[in-house]
């Protein structure tokens, strides 16, 4: 019970710190709504999607992308565990899960230390990001390259499997990262446009749904290096979920005033990037590694964001 409990706190931390960009942009794109039934969708109905339908539904396609013979039925199925033949099949697949998912982490965690403008939190940050091209790109083809040498390496079972899935995850990061990049470009334009856009309010609560699964991909693929259960994967995300549309609501300005909690979400997403490569590897990880490397980074970067906000007389209370 205690490592069931521990693996929800990480996954329902890891959801909500992975997720502050996207409460970040639900709050500029909802200010600048006229309709009130429009945002009330989004708030009400919006949480419904999110929660059930992206963080259902996404666990269930990775399984069955892993496995197609387990067929799209038997997929779903592994969200309530009622089958034991759907949970062997899940742990069959599990490396193949794991090498995709890692892959995109670490990629994931590099574009965002080597490419994106950033509070600097550690001293080689600042350093690293003088070179951030070259770097990065450098850094994903000896990535793409070494993991597959590995694969082939080690003569583990299906290693053309195996190796396609690190292709795959390979270019999933970049498909989603064009994707985000694209609708940065357009959050830029809907704020700067405000009320007198010439998106309507639906077509801005579509764009915010079709966001939300883009953002929603990193939190369930790392939720996979706490855990494989599906059913604590819905859950742990879910809540999280929840947690980051009330942010949307509360203030997003407060969410702002931490200023190192993206530091905190990013570090632990390439930890757990790696943790998933290592685990298809064959290497054993005990359950609670994950759940408390995270809270222990993201609780570091919080203390650092609290500290910031004192030394600069910027306290959450002077926020709200």
């Amino acid at each position: 019970m205690f490592a069931i409990l521990l693996t929800l706190i990480g996954l329902v931390v890891f959801e909500i710190v992975s997720s502050i960009d996207n409460a970040v942009v639900n709050a500029d794109v909802l200010s600048t709504m006229k309709s009130r039934r429009a945002k009330r969708f989004f708030l009400t109905w919006g949480i419904l999607f999110a929660v059930f339908v992206v963080r259902g539904f996404l666990p269930s396609v990775i399984v069955f992308l892993a496995d197609p013979s387990i067929g799209v039925f038997g997929a779903l199925q592994a969200i309530w565990q009622t089958d034991s033949g759907v949970t062997e099949a899940v742990e069959a697949v599990t490396p193949t899960i794991m090498v995709a998912g890692g892959m995109f982490l670490v990629l994931l965690w590099a574009h965002w230390l080597f490419m994106e403008d950033k509070k600097f939190g550690l001293p080689h940050e600042w350093y690293v990001q003088t070179y951030g091209a070259v770097w990065f790109y450098s850094a994903a083809a000896l990535l793409l390259v070494g993991v597959i040498y590995e694969i082939n390496n080690r003569a583990l079972e299906n290693p053309m499997h195996l190796a396609l899935a690190a292709a795959v995850g390979f270019c999933v990061f970049f498909i989603t990262q064009g994707f985000k990049d694209n609708a940065e470009k357009i959050e830029e334009r809907l704020i700067e446009s405000g009320e007198h856009s010439t998106m309507s309010d639906w077509a801005k609560v579509f764009f915010l749904e079709v966001l939300d699964v883009a953002f929603s991909i990193d939190g369930v693929i790392g939720a996979f290096a706490f855990t494989t259960v599906v059913p604590l994967i819905l859950i742990g995300n879910g809540i999280g979920a929840i947690v980051v549309r009330q942010l949307t609501v509360m203030n997003v300005d407060r969410i702002r005033s931490y200023v190192y909690l993206k530091n905190g979400a990013m570090y632990s997403i390439g930890f757990l990037g790696l943790v998933m490569i290592l685990e298809a590897f064959g290497a054993h990880i005990q359950s609670w590694v994950s759940p408390l490397v995270t809270l222990g980074v993201v609780g570091y970067f919080f203390w650092r964001s609290v500290a910031e906000n004192k030394l600069n007389g910027n306290t959450p209370a002077a926020v709200v």
